[in-house]
């Protein structure tokens, strides 16, 4: 039997133990590697209002209580998970996804974790979960266009060290992708892409990003983790594990991981971009005999029409909004463009030359080469670190349906391109063509209120859940704070924040 490469290199201790891929999961597969490898712990994992992993342990005593626990769940208070849940009310069950089994590489003894799901009374998918908003919204987007979501994110994050740094320095924003012993935080970053290799996360690669600085003491160095594309809802569950895990090895290391969107006033802040894939059938229809599809251009229209009520998922601190900034590489206006990174959504290099690129740089290499055209992505730039994973992504599903769905898409796309892709710059691009980002958390949830209709189209996202969303950005009474606050209220702003998502 020829032997399935997508098992054989598996770092996941599950998936090579059963010789099986984790969609093909069942109960007795978990229990029969928890008996056979001597775990004596579970643990559930889910996700709560804040976007952070909660977690419930069991210790595992009996065959028949094991059983149980993955035949029917646990119950847990919806109310101290979510605010919008009244005390009344408030009991769920989460019910584990074996698919998502792994060994937790950080515990003291062998355990299994398995993320959850929430059900309610009635034994139903609660409707306000985020998981089960995002599997909502990719199926509507499946059942009204018969297109499909494959989807990755890059995570960028800080390391924060307490002791200060003066061996190798690097120069301010110019660390992209440098290597040792000028970047000091290469094994912790490589440290955790192994454990989230062996979580089950499609890690693409890892590199050092631009900043790097040495404040109040302290050594301050910016790297990310990208991931390889999945489907969406598969996406948020790397994203949630990633953080975890990278804080997990932080914690390791004596160093703070933070996702905060800023960190200092002048450096590049921490972006969670996100490549989308469009398919149909299966197949990779992002690009069109070498350039980017109708499907494509028709799915930006609906991100830009909707981009200022998705910051209300990707954009969730006051923070978030000094991040945009000139010179920092963030979207500086609600467009698009090939390769340029001031754009709100962007169309990266696609493998589209049609020239084998590996023979020439090695021209003993025989044989026909790879076709990587299907690799073609579209990345949405805007939502920072303090995103909601779930919710972005199931924001993102609503808005490439509410784009293909428009009967004027391909227009508004063909009006907010920028024609000149990789060479335009900011001071080219007219002010008031395009709508406007918004300035505050407080703008956001009036974009999102305004747009609710469209997010609520179909049940996909509650009333509850889009209320709630808004007013935990209304509470932050940021209106103009980001232009009015003096240097050290911004430094107060940012310190507020380092530890959100």
């Amino acid at each position: 039997m020829t032997e399935d490469p997508r098992i054989s290199m598996n770092a996941n201790r599950i998936v090579q133990h059963l010789c099986k891929l984790p969609e093909e999961f069942t109960k007795k597969d978990i229990i029969r590697f928890i008996e056979e490898k001597g775990v004596r712990r579970v643990n559930f994992r889910y996700i709560g209002g804040d976007g952070r992993l909660k977690t419930l342990n069991f210790v595992v005593t009996n065959k028949a209580y094991l059983d149980r626990l993955l035949s029917a769940g646990e119950r847990v208070d919806g109310s101290s998970l979510f605010p919008y849940i009244a005390a009344t009310v408030s009991d769920l069950y989460v019910i584990p996804r074996f698919r998502t089994a792994f060994v937790n590489p950080f515990a003291s003894s062998p355990t299994v974790d398995i993320l959850c799901s929430y059900y309610t009374s009635e034994g139903r998918p609660f409707p306000s979960s985020p998981e089960n908003t995002l599997r909502k919204a990719h199926e509507a987007l499946k059942r009204a266009t018969g297109i499909s979501l494959r989807a990755m994110g890059e995570l960028e994050f800080y390391a924060i060290s307490d002791k200060p740094s003066t061996l190798y320095p690097m120069r301010p924003q110019k660390g992209y992708k440098e290597s040792q012993p000028f970047s000091k935080m290469e094994e912790l970053r490589c440290e955790a892409m192994q454990a989230l290799a062996e979580v089950g996360a499609q890690v693409k690669y890892g590199h050092n990003e631009v900043a790097s600085m040495s404040e109040d003491g302290r050594y301050i160095e910016q790297n990310e983790i990208e991931f390889l594309p999945v489907p969406i809802e598969e996406t948020a569950d790397q994203i949630v594990l990633a953080r975890w895990a990278l804080r997990m090895v932080g914690q390791r290391h004596g160093v703070t991981v933070s996702f905060a969107p800023k960190v200092a006033v002048g450096h590049a802040g921490n972006g969670m971009h996100v490549h989308m894939q469009f398919l149909k059938g299966g197949t990779n229809v992002t690009f069109k005999d070498g350039k980017i599809s109708d499907v494509a251009k028709m799915a930006i229209a609906g991100m830009l029409t909707l981009a200022p009520s998705l910051t209300a998922f990707g954009n969730t601190v006051p923070s978030s909004y000094v991040r945009f900034a000139p010179h920092q590489e963030v979207p500086m206006g609600i467009f698009w463009g090939d390769r340029n990174r001031l754009a709100m959504v962007r169309v990266p290099l696609g493998w589209t030359t049609g020239r084998d690129m590996v023979k020439h740089a090695n021209p003993k290499e025989r044989g026909k080469g790879v076709d990587a055209s299907d690799s073609a992505t579209v990345e949405f730039r805007c939502p920072d670190g303090s995103a909601d994973a779930y919710l972005t992504l199931a924001g993102l599903a609503v808005a490439v349906r509410h784009g293909l769905q428009m009967k004027d898409g391909l227009r508004i796309a063909q009006r907010l391109y920028a024609a000149k892709g990789a060479v335009l710059t900011l001071d080219e691009w007219k002010p008031g063509k395009a709508p406007k980002i918004p300035t505050s958390c407080n703008e956001s949830a009036e974009d999102l209120l305004n747009d609710r209709e469209i997010y609520q189209r179909d049940t996909v996202f509650t009333p509850e859940v889009i209320e709630g969303v808004a007013k935990k950005l209304q509470s932050y009474f940021d209106k103009d704070l980001v232009v009015k606050s003096k240097p050290d209220e911004l430094k107060r702003m940012m310190e507020e924040f380092i530890h959100c998502a």
